[in-house]
């Protein structure tokens, strides 16, 4: 422990943020870092407890308590007040593949198991793990890691979200040879698709898959793996099968829009944002300039969507959530994210709307004019957009490989291999829809599963 006071002697600074009302004018990044005396003195805070449950990494009524990868907080964060970064990082890639990624876009449940929280402040964990990985690639001190000979084997991963670059990344490490499909034009997975820019700019995503390439990983975009041809070949290509395709099949709304133009999912209108904004294309969903939104649901999707179309100019939004208020209060407040303060900036209110749904849409000539709330009230809305969560993994990829599968890909207990010889599962695939950082975990423990398939044991850490 560097600063044995420290927790008593410096009050928690989070990274600043840009002005909501100058930040919605661009995608750019808005979080403001801190001077380097500033954020060792936040490293510094980290008590060194005797039981770190920053890592621990449980579960408990449904939430994530600690690090679901065990990150070794206090000790790179002892590196950071110390000023040996690159120890710090030697810490921090010893359990985690890609924490410019967790250092973005988690929700940091390792703060909420600070023992440092529970009658203060808890440290700024991500900001300091975001701090220490990107100062390091800044420096040239994250290099390529190739390993020192290679093992004979093939491993295909298909999909190539955070829990296939993980896996990738493994058992690339570990000298199989690893081959990653996408379906996409573009790898990355929901970390390129389904986050905005200004919280994950895609040049970061292309930076470690350079990076992977580098070090051997290769990367095949516009494969289809739901074909049963393409299925077949893969298999008989490749010494183990690792399908990683996530939670895609959206929950459907509880009001039929069959007809009605102007409805989209989150993933959809998420999607094709990326690609107007960050890649020059002109998908079929339309941005939302100049139109009246309605959101759909709660969580990190709805308030990208929020985020998203007051970026993109629109005329009016507005987000309804079915809990009621006090489902959200914290010591009696509402907080905001990033999204909401932006809306309150824009438009003047908080855009959400709790204990309310839509009841019937409304529409002329089959063009979505507005929604009938379940108070009765008419809302005018040209772009409807059902952030409602997943209802499971698609069906057809699993069924091409013949893997069993019912909301999630099926497999034993604790096990990461399906009911086909040589085919494992992994993700939100297997775990169903979950966070980023489970995600990577799921990557990191398939990956060590399939090492033992192939040689006959493994030197790799099962995180999950």
């Amino acid at each position: 422990m560097g600063k044995t006071t420290g927790f008593l002697d410096y009050a928690r600074q989070e990274t600043s943020s840009r002005p909501p009302q100058e930040r919605v004018r661009d995608w750019e990044p808005f979080h403001i870092p801190l001077q380097k005396p500033a954020r060792q003195e936040q490293g510094g805070r980290c008590m060194n407890c005797g039981v770190p449950y920053c890592q621990a990494g449980i579960l408990w009524e449904g939430r994530t308590f600690g690090c679901p990868l065990h990150n070794l907080v206090p000790e790179w964060n002892d590196m950071i007040w110390a000023g040996n970064p690159f120890h710090a990082l030697s810490r921090l890639l010893k359990t985690n593949n890609f924490p410019e990624f967790t250092g973005r876009v988690c929700p940091a449940p390792c703060e909420s198991a600070c023992v440092c929280g529970m009658y203060g402040d808890a440290v700024t964990i991500r900001d300091n793990e975001l701090s220490v990985i990107e100062d390091s690639f800044a420096a040239g001190a994250v290099k390529r890691r190739r390993p020192p000979q290679w093992s004979g084997k093939k491993v295909c991963v298909v999909g190539s979200g955070p829990a296939g670059l993980a896996a990738a990344d493994q058992l690339n490490h570990r000298g199989h040879s690893v081959t990653v499909v996408e379906r996409e034009a573009r790898c990355g997975g929901l970390l390129t698709y389904g986050i905005p820019n200004m919280k994950l700019p895609k040049d970061v995503v292309r930076r470690r898959i350079n990076l992977m390439t580098d070090e051997g990983v290769s990367f095949v975009t516009g494969v289809d793996a739901s074909d049963p041809s393409v299925a077949r070949r893969l298999l008989g290509d490749y010494d183990a099968v690792i399908l990683c395709c996530g939670a895609e099949r959206p929950r459907p709304l509880d009001v039929s829009a069959e007809g009605v133009s102007g409805v989209y999912y989150g993933t959809e209108y998420l999607k094709a944002a990326v690609e107007r904004q960050s890649f020059g294309l002109e998908p079929a969903v339309p941005a939302a300039e100049g139109r009246d939104v309605v959101i759909v649901g709660t969580g990190d999707t709805a308030s990208d969507c929020v985020a998203t179309a007051l970026r993109q100019g629109c005329r009016s939004v507005v987000q309804l959530v079915r809990r009621g208020i006090e489902d959200y209060l914290e010591d009696g407040r509402l907080p905001l994210d990033y999204a909401h303060e932006e809306a309150l900036a824009v438009f003047g209110g908080d855009p959400r709307r709790f204990g309310v749904q839509v009841r019937e849409l409304v529409s002329e000539n089959g063009a979505l004019t507005g929604v009938v709330t379940s108070e009765g009230e008419t809302l005018p809305c040209t772009l409807l957009i059902a952030a409602t969560g997943f209802a499971g993994c698609a069906p057809a990829v699993c069924k091409a490989f013949g893997v069993e599968h019912g909301r999630t890909v099926q497999t034993a207990e604790g096990r990461f291999s399906t009911n086909v010889e040589k085919v494992f599962a992994a993700g939100d695939m297997r775990r169903g829809q979950s966070l980023v950082v489970w995600a990577i975990a799921e990557g990191r423990t398939a990956a060590a599963e399939a090492d033992a398939y192939l040689t006959g044991y493994t030197n790799l850490v099962r995180t999950v």
